[in-house]
């Protein structure tokens, strides 16, 4: 039985999601999963993919849990991807089906699969078994090549999350909680951290589309929010609305991830409404929480806190010696020279252990990349994140950087690699650099350095609107243009002589 049945059994009459024009009970929620999974089973075969291009929204939980409950694959989509990043997505998953908002498939492909709208009741298909270790979800996640590639997460992997986030003594959420779901669910966050922690748990949760700082804060007082997550960018632009106090007065807990929050927003936010913010880490890959200060020190500027109960966690250094390893030092495991030779660690701090590659195992974490299950954890279950970190002197782990050169916008991976295969795609471009520039709202944005081709030189404006029909909103660079940039000996742009 999944969760949504559960909770349907155990709570029929109790709220399940608040919309803005309506209230669904457990029991009516569970009619609609039932209807779309009857309809889907229709419309794909076991295990095939179903691409969902849907709001935050009642048709959303409905057809998710739908897919899930037919025996297919979940393939969740941002709504806002633009007709190329559709098209990408749709193909390299092959889904067999693509159930999507109005707006959403006037983009898509004349080529794409069958598109069906999210009203999916009237059919009458059997339903089959499912399995724990089945695959659930495709998760898209930017890869180093510029292109995304699927997270599999099973069904276990998304159940144990929540297990782990259960063995945590006080509680985050509970079953009378209030839940804000303002996180897209296209995202691993807002997916299973949001939707599927108020599904677990049958508590109730608040559907918020598209986020408005004033408007939220008006809907989380009228509902009586008790629990709210979210990213960096929308505890700062909370923190700054006159009537934030009042307007988060019924909060309990206020969960933030995704990204890193700056210690100066987290403590305004505590300023200026008297709580103090949970901080959390993940990765889509791993379904996604990770550590969580709701098992250390909630308070500590700047930590991440602590493993969930049940995840294993160690810091690795450049040799790849252990460093760190659930609290303690454990320096006599090594990895093969030549993955450790592929870090890049240097940054120290004198207060706890050097910086290490954060390498994880647990129950949540998932099966590898679509389709073959490459880049998964090893035949250990041990799986390196890539994010570099340091334990303090309490064993709290702080976030330090990134192997590699992801841009985390909201929380939202970006890639220079994608931006610059656009970039370079304009006819009066000669080569363009992308990185990561801090950014007070959303963490960080990408600004890309661009050699003209041409003379004249095209404007920043021009190449924006150029990235814009091929890009979505949130991986939109800011554009300086640049005479030359610095390269290594064999014809690498070193990024680092860039911004120094």
């Amino acid at each position: 039985m999944d969760e949504i049945a559960v909770a349907a059994e155990s709570r029929p009459d109790h709220p399940a999601l608040i919309a803005p024009t309506s209230t669904l009970t457990w029991a009516e929620v569970d009619a609609r999963v039932e209807a779309a999974a009857r309809r889907l089973v229709m419309l794909a075969r076991p295990r095939e993919r179903v691409a969902i291009v849907l709001g935050n929204s009642v048709d959303f939980v409905a057809t998710y849990y739908g897919v899930l409950r037919a025996g297919r694959v979940a393939v969740p989509l941002n709504p806002g991807y633009t007709a190329d990043e559709l098209d990408y997505v749709i193909t390299d998953c092959q889904a067999a089906v693509v159930v999507a908002e109005a707006e959403a498939r006037t983009k898509l492909r004349s080529s794409t699969p069958p598109c069906v709208p999210p009203d999916l009741a009237g059919a009458t298909g059997d339903l089959p078994e499912v399995s724990a270790d089945d695959l659930a979800v495709l998760l898209y996640t930017s890869g180093t090549s510029g292109r995304p590639k699927g997270a599999m997460l099973t069904r276990a992997a998304l159940a144990a999350n929540h297990d782990q986030l259960d063995a945590i003594d006080p509680p985050v959420v509970g079953p009378d909680d209030v839940v804000l779901l303002a996180m897209p669910f296209f995202h691993a966050y807002g997916l299973n951290t949001g939707l599927g922690t108020v599904a677990h748990h049958a508590a109730t949760g608040v559907l918020i589309d598209r986020f408005d700082p004033a408007a939220s804060l008006s809907v989380i007082a009228e509902r009586a929010v008790t629990v709210t997550i979210g990213v960096p960018g929308m505890y700062t632009e909370w923190s700054r609305q006159p009537s934030v106090k009042t307007g988060l007065s019924s909060v309990r807990t206020a969960v933030c991830g995704a990204a890193p929050i700056a210690p100066a927003e987290a403590a305004h936010f505590h300023a200026a409404t008297g709580k103090t913010l949970i901080i959390g880490y993940g990765l889509t890959e791993t379904a996604p929480v990770l550590t969580t200060t709701a098992v250390s020190d909630r308070g500590k500027p700047g930590s991440i806190g602590r493993p969930l109960p049940g995840v294993s966690l160690r810091l690795r250094n450049a040799e790849g010696e252990i460093l760190w390893e659930d609290g303690t030092a454990s320096p006599d495991e090594t990895l093969p020279p030549d993955e450790a030779a592929e870090l890049d660690l240097s940054v120290e701090d004198s207060a706890g252990t050097d910086p290490g590659e954060i390498v994880v195992r647990g129950a949540n974490l998932f099966s590898g990349y679509w389709p073959d299950g490459r880049d998964g954890p090893d035949d250990e279950g041990w799986w390196g994140t890539g994010d570099v970190a340091y334990a303090d002197g309490d064993g709290d782990l702080h976030l330090v950087d990134r192997i590699g050169e992801l841009i985390l916008v909201n929380g939202f991976n970006v890639y220079p690699a994608e931006i610059e295969r656009v970039l370079d795609g304009h006819p009066a471009v000669a080569e363009s650099a992308v990185v990561g520039v801090p950014d007070d709202e959303t963490g960080q944005r990408p600004h890309a350095y661009v050699v003209a081709a041409l003379d004249p030189a095209p404007t920043p404006a021009e190449l924006q609107v150029f990235c814009a029909a091929q890009l979505a909103r949130f991986k939109l660079p800011s554009i300086e243009l640049v005479r030359e940039l610095p390269h290594s000996a064999i014809g690498k742009v070193r990024k680092r002589e860039i911004t120094s």
